[in-house]
């Protein structure tokens, strides 16, 4: 008998999820989203070690900074840990 995992939307409130969220997609949590100034930007990739879900990508071929938005819950963490002040967190 196979049994199908709930999603995060179907456990209860305050439950646990059991799954990383490379699995699923949990940037539908978010309410501020973090866009990036490119020219404050000094590439230091604090933003890049320091996101729990990985949510942000580092383009070496480009020497860019991307946010997998279908990833990024909105914690904010990127912007408080920029050093530029090159993130900022948006309404969405």
């Amino acid at each position: 008998m196979t049994s199908k995992q709930k999603g995060w939307k179907e456990i209860p409130i305050a439950g646990v999820c059991w799954a990383p969220t490379t699995e699923y997609l949990t940037g539908d949590w978010r309410t501020f989203k973090p866009v990036l100034d490119p020219e404050k930007c000094n590439k230091c990739l604090l933003c890049y070690v320091y996101c729990p879900d990985g949510a942000i990508q580092w383009k070496p071929e480009a020497e860019k900074i991307e946010f997998n938005y279908n990833y990024c819950k909105g914690c904010g963490i990127c912007a408080n840990e920029c050093s530029q002040e090159a993130i900022k967190m948006v309404l969405e």
